[in-house]
């Protein structure tokens, strides 16, 4: 199916630097006003105070852009800054990863500017506590930093799905790095390579070792954003490994450029400046 576009031409870049969603039957510019016509009406332009409104539909307003500073460089994007009066969403993307949603509501204003960390993709909580999005996590995220093992677990007690016990052996050591609210994965380490399949949230660390415990008690109960539970009980001897809230600690986008979108839904005035992000070299 085509799309159609309105496009505007500026003499002073000699190009066309926007598209506009209305499609006109018939335009012209007169005594300094734009008029259009549309279904054998006729519309002037820029006299009413409802923004991004044609012919009684309400559009959004998107700028596509991208960062792309020392292209050779792998970077990790850690933050995202809007110079703006108004939030907007973000939708940002690389070479390596995909899918960096944020939504306008997740912007903080600080400063005179709207600001928000870069989530690592498919571990943003939603609105609802306990559940996540649709697919916490994809393949493609596994080979990245995000991942963090554990060792091969003994024995598992999933009697209760809300509170399942992982055990380990004693002389494996569970780490500092893990806490709560991290997404546990396991995997048969016969099978290779390794399928992550997702288990649940961490609920517990218990470590005892002078009286031979060493496990973690995650909840598999957990839902997606329609309603399915989506975690799963690891079977004995299954390699655990865990990947950090996005919540709680951002790993950012992960490339050698970011290409983002920047949609305003506003049906006022809103004006944007810059687009600014906080990024660093990535070591591997």
């Amino acid at each position: 199916m085509s799309t159609n576009y309105t496009l505007t031409y500026d003499e002073g870049v000699k190009g066309f630097p926007s598209f506009y969603s209305f499609f006109p039957d018939f335009m012209m510019g007169m005594n300094n006003y734009f008029y259009t016509f549309k279904g054998g009406n006729l519309y002037r332009h820029n006299t009413n105070s409802i923004r991004n409104q044609y012919y009684g539909v309400n559009y959004s307003s998107n700028i596509t852009s991208v960062f792309n500073e020392n292209p050779l460089v792998n970077k990790v994007f850690k933050t995202i800054a809007l110079e703006s009066d108004d939030a907007w969403s973000f939708n940002g993307s690389s070479d390596q990863q995909t899918g960096n949603f944020i939504e306008s509501s997740f912007f903080k204003l600080k400063e005179g500017d709207y600001y928000a960390f870069l989530r690592a993709e498919g571990t943003t909580e939603t609105n609802v506590p306990g559940q996540y999005i649709d697919i916490p996590a994809n393949s493609a995220q596994f080979p990245l930093r995000s991942v963090n093992g554990i060792a091969n677990c003994t024995t598992v007690d999933a009697t209760n799905p809300a509170s399942v016990i992982i055990n380990f052996a004693l002389d494996i050591s569970i780490g500092s790095i893990l806490s709560v609210g991290d997404l546990i994965y396991f995997g048969d380490p016969n099978v290779s390579p390794i399928t992550p399949t997702l288990g649940g949230v961490l609920l517990n660390i218990n470590v005892d070792l002078q009286n031979s415990i060493n496990q973690i008690i995650i909840d598999t109960t957990i839902t997606n954003t329609a309603g399915v539970v989506v975690g799963q009980a690891p079977s004995d001897a299954d390699y655990i490994f865990f990947i950090k809230s996005g919540v709680a600690e951002s790993h950012g986008l992960l490339g050698h450029y970011c290409v983002f979108e920047l949609r305003n839904n506003n049906t006022a005035a809103v004006e944007l400046f810059a687009v600014m992000a906080d990024v660093m070299k990535s070591f591997p």
